[in-house]
C-alpha cells in the first residue's frame, strides 16, 4: 500500500467517523425534543386503555355549579370540601409527589437514574395514577373522591412520613400514612379507618407506565405483571396490545408488580390481599405510555386502637437483583433469568453466573472491562471441555485417511460403510460424539448469558467505545426504513459477532473431517452466523460484546491447544496401540450399532425395487 492510498483511506475513515458522531448528535437532539414534548402531552392528554368506572366506585364531584351548590357544599365536612395541592416525599433515592385529593402519589421520579434522552426518569408522572380505597359509606364513596389535609414529619431515624386525615363527620375518618426511608425505594403505607366498620376493603391501584428507554417496542416486549401468592406460588404475564386479565380470586397474594425493562412498583400487603384482579394492556402507536395496569384488590382490615386498619408496603425502584432479594419476598423474579423451556438455566444464572458478575463487580468499574474479564474467567472453567472437543477433533483427522480408504472399498453402500466406521472407531477407542458432548456442556452458559445479560440495570447507560447504553443495542446507522428479519439499523457489535462466528465456523470445518456425502455441511458454516445477525440486531451491545468476546477467545484457545497442547503423532500412535487391545464398546456404540444391524437385515429382506 503506498502513500496515496494510506492518505485516501484515512480521510474516508475521518469521514465515517465524523458522519457516525454527527448522526448520533442528531438522533439524540431529536429524541430529546420528542420525549419533551411526549411528557408534556402525556400529562395534558391522558389516554385510559381500561374502562375504570367498571372496576372503581363512583366519585363525588367537587366542582359547584351555582352558588346554592357552593353553600350547601360549604357545610358538609372537610373531607367532601376542599382545594387539592400536591406535597413531595422525598429522599436520596427518590421523589414522590401526592395529592391531597385521594392522598395518593401521582408521580415517582427516581433521583440516581435518567432516561435514554438523559431526562429525569419518571416511573409513572400524572393524575391518572391513583391508589383508593372504598369505603362502604355514602353508597361506596372512594377515598379518591376526598381531600385530605397532610401532616408532614421528619422522623428521629431520618425517615419522613406524611399523614393524610380526612374527616368525613359523624364521627368517621380516614388516615392514610405514607413513610419513606432515609436511604431505600421501599415505601410503607398504612390504612386506618376510624367510625367505619368493616373487615375488609376493595383496594384499586391505577398505574401508567411511562417510557425510559431507547426502543419502545423492546421495552413493552419486556413490560410484565408478576405477582406472588401466600404459598409461595409465582406468575407472570406479559403485557400486549390486547387488553388481558388476571385473575387469583381463588388465591390470597402476597404482592403485585407492574415491572418495565429495567423499573418496577410492587404493592405489597403485609397481611396477604384475599382477591386480586387486574388488567393491563397498551395502545398501538402511543408514543406517550409503554403500558398500564388496573387492578383491584380485597384488603383485608384488622381492629387496632379502635379503628378498622391495615398495612402495605410500595415498592418504586430499579430491578436490581440485589435489592430485590433484599427484601426475602421473591421479588427478584421480576428480573428474568429464563423462560419457558429454557427456565432451567435460572439456577445456572442464580448459583453461578451472578455470583460471579457480582464478585467482578466489586473491584471492576468499567462494565466493559468486567464483560472481558468473565469472559476469560468462563472460558478458563470450560477449557477443560474446550480442550476434550478438540482432542476428540484431532482423532478424527488422524482417521480420516483410514476411513477414505474404507470408504473407497465399500463404495455407496452407506450402511455397510457406518457399521465398519464403527468397528473402526471401537478398535482405534474414539467416540465420535467425543467432539459433540463437550460443546453441548458449554450451550446452558451460553443461554444463559443470553437471558441475564439484558436484564441487568448495571449495563445501562454504560458506555464503551462507540457505544453509549451497554443495554441497548449500538446503532452505527439508521436506515429510516424496516428492513424484514433485521432491522431499521445497523449494530457493529452484531456484525462483529456475525463475523467472528463466521471466521470460527469456517476454522473449525477446516480442522474437523466432512462428510462428502453430506454436501448440507458445506454450508452449514455460512447459514448460522447470518441467522445470529438478524437475532441480536437489536439485542443489548453488553450480550453481543459478550458473544464477540468469547468467540475471539475461543479462537485464540483453540489456536493454543492444537499447537502447544495437541501432538496427533502420539494421538497416531496411541490409537495405533488401541487397535491391538481387546475393545471397549460403550453401551450408546453397542445400541448403535445394534441399530444399523437391523436397518441392513431390514433392507435384505425388503424387495427389491422395481425400474
Amino acid at each position: 500500500m503506498d502513500r496515496n492510498q494510506v492518505i485516501g483511506f484515512s480521510l474516508l475513515a475521518v469521514l465515517l467517523i465524523g458522519y457516525i458522531m454527527y448522526n448520533q448528535h442528531e438522533q439524540k437532539s431529536y429524541l430529546e425534543k420528542k420525549y419533551t414534548d411526549s411528557v408534556a402531552y402525556a400529562k395534558a392528554h391522558p389516554k385510559p386503555l381500561i374502562d375504570s368506572s367498571k372496576l372503581t366506585p363512583n366519585v363525588v364531584a367537587d366542582t359547584a355549579t351555582d352558588s346554592a351548590t357552593a353553600a350547601l357544599r360549604a357545610l358538609q365536612p372537610a373531607a367532601y370540601n376542599g382545594t387539592e395541592q400536591m406535597v413531595t416525599l422525598e429522599n436520596s433515592k427518590v421523589s414522590i409527589q401526592f395529592s391531597t385529593k385521594g392522598a395518593h402519589p401521582v408521580s415517582a421520579m427516581l433521583k440516581a437514574y435518567k432516561t435514554y434522552e438523559q431526562q429525569p426518569l419518571y416511573l409513572f408522572n400524572g393524575k391518572n395514577n391513583k391508589l383508593s380505597v372504598a369505603l362502604p359509606v355514602d353508597n361506596n364513596i372512594s377515598t379518591a373522591a376526598l381531600y385530605f389535609s397532610p401532616v408532614v414529619k421528619q422522623l428521629t431515624n431520618g425517615d419522613k412520613s406524611i399523614d393524610f386525615v380526612a374527616d368525613m363527620g359523624g364521627g368517621k375518618r380516614v388516615n392514610i400514612t405514607y413513610t419513606l426511608p432515609a436511604d431505600g425505594y421501599m415505601m410503607s403505607c398504612s390504612i386506618a379507618l376510624t367510625g367505619i366498620p368493616a373487615s375488609s376493603v376493595p383496594l384499586t391501584w391505577h398505574t401508567f407506565a411511562l417510557p425510559t428507554e431507547k426502543d419502545m417496542t423492546n421495552e413493552r416486549m419486556a413490560t410484565q405483571v408478576y405477582y406472588r401468592n401466600t404459598n409461595e406460588d409465582n406468575d407472570y404475564f406479559t403485557v400486549q396490545q390486547e387488553e388481558k386479565g388476571l385473575n387469583n380470586s381463588s388465591n390470597s397474594a402476597q404482592w403485585l408488580g407492574f415491572r418495565k425493562q429495567y423499573f418496577s412498583t410492587a404493592l405489597i400487603a403485609d397481611d396477604h390481599f384475599s382477591r386480586m384482579e387486574s388488567k393491563f394492556g397498551y395502545k398501538a402507536g402511543d408514543t406517550n405510555v409503554v403500558a398500564q395496569s388496573l387492578a383491584t384488590m380485597e384488603l383485608p382490615l384488622k381492629a387496632s386502637g379502635g379503628a378498622q386498619t391495615a398495612s402495605l408496603r410500595w415498592y418504586i425502584g430499579p430491578n436490581d437483583y440485589r435489592t430485590l432479594k433484599s427484601y426475602n419476598m421473591d421479588m427478584e423474579e421480576m428480573v428474568p433469568l429464563g423462560i419457558g423451556i429454557m427456565s432451567f438455566v435460572k439456577y445456572i444464572n442464580r448459583w453461578a453466573i451472578i455470583p460471579i458478575f457480582y464478585l467482578f463487580d466489586s473491584f471492576v468499574n468499567n462494565y466493559a472491562l468486567l464483560i472481558v474479564l468473565m469472559t476469560l474467567f468462563i472460558r478458563l472453567i470450560l477449557s477443560f471441555f474446550t480442550y476434550k472437543s478438540y482432542l476428540s477433533s484431532a482423532k478424527m483427522r488422524v482417521l480420516k485417511p483410514e476411513l477414505d480408504e474404507l470408504r473407497e472399498k465399500i463404495g455407496d453402500d452407506q450402511q455397510k460403510f457406518g457399521m465398519e466406521q464403527m468397528k473402526l472407531y471401537r478398535s482405534a477407542g474414539v467416540n465420535p460424539l467425543g467432539g459433540c458432548m463437550p460443546m453441548l456442556f458449554q450451550l446452558p452458559i451460553l443461554l444463559s448469558i443470553y437471558y441475564i445479560f439484558p436484564s441487568f440495570i448495571e449495563f445501562r447507560q454504560q458506555s464503551f467505545l462507540w457505544v453509549n447504553d451497554l443495554s441497548t443495542y449500538d446503532s452505527i446507522f439508521n436506515f429510516g426504513f424496516e428492513v424484514p428479519f433485521y432491522g431499521d439499523h445497523i449494530s457493529l457489535f452484531t456484525l462483529l459477532l456475525t463475523a467472528s462466528s463466521l471466521f470460527l465456523a469456517l476454522y473449525n470445518r477446516n480442522m474437523t473431517p466432512q462428510d462428502p456425502n453430506n454436501p448440507m455441511l458445506k454450508y452449514m458454516p455460512y447459514i448460522f452466523p447470518i441467522i445470529l445477525m438478524g437475532m441480536f440486531n437489536k439485542m443489548a451491545a453488553a450480550l453481543t460484546f459478550y458473544y464477540t468476546c468469547s468467540n475471539l477467545l475461543s479462537i485464540v484457545q483453540q489456536f493454543v491447544i492444537q499447537k502447544y497442547f495437541i501432538n496427533e503423532k502420539a494421538i497416531h500412535a496411541q490409537i495405533q496401540e488401541n487397535k491391538t487391545k481387546p475393545p471397549v464398546q460403550s453401551k450408546w456404540a453397542a445400541r448403535l450399532e445394534d441399530m444399523q444391524k437391523m436397518q441392513a437385515e431390514r433392507a435384505k429382506t425388503q424387495p427389491p425395487k422395481k425400474k
